[in-house]
């Protein structure tokens, strides 16, 4: 694939991840679907199965933040190690790639958990699992979340 249709996809993912987090919410969800539909390698089970990583971790805020869990997931899902190679070593060329989408990620979002996101885009954190801070957290937020979950779709195209 030449380096100019390459950069097409990734435009393509990242505004289907725009989207999705803007219309949907939960951003590992919608940085894995945008891959799905523009690169493959993501199945549905993957997909359903990083649900829970949303907002650090089961909306904790404490984890990492969702879009680039989401990230590290679909650079797993091309690079991982598949169960029956348990034995076979570390793969760590897997870990390599993650590490280069981390570093990216703090340096452009100034932290990796979700509540460092939260703080770095509004000013403050928020409690999740509280209607109002939720609500307070989408309003305040704006369309930063999503920017965070197309950029990380980008550059994870970018990579496989």
């Amino acid at each position: 694939m030449s380096t100019e249709d390459k950069q097409a996809l990734a435009q393509q993912a990242y505004d289907k991840a725009m989207q999705y987090e803007l219309d949907y919410g939960c951003c590992p969800q919608c940085v894995l679907s945008a891959i799905q539909e523009t690169v493959g390698v993501v199945d549905d089970s993957v997909i359903k199965a990083s649900h829970g990583l949303s907002g650090g971790g089961a909306l904790s805020g404490q984890g990492a933040c969702g879009a680039l869990t989401g990230g590290l997931v679909a650079l797993s899902a091309k690079r991982g190690r598949d169960r029956d190679k348990l034995d076979k070593g570390r793969f760590i060329n897997n870990f390599k790639k993650g590490q280069e989408l981390v570093d990216k990620f703090r340096a452009e979002f100034g932290g990796v958990t979700c509540q460092e996101l939260q703080h770095q885009f509004t000013g403050r954190t928020y409690d999740m699992w509280q209607a109002e801070e939720y609500q307070a957290f989408s309003d305040a937020r704006g369309e930063q979340c999503a920017r965070a979950t197309a950029t990380v779709t980008k550059w994870v195209v970018e990579m496989l």
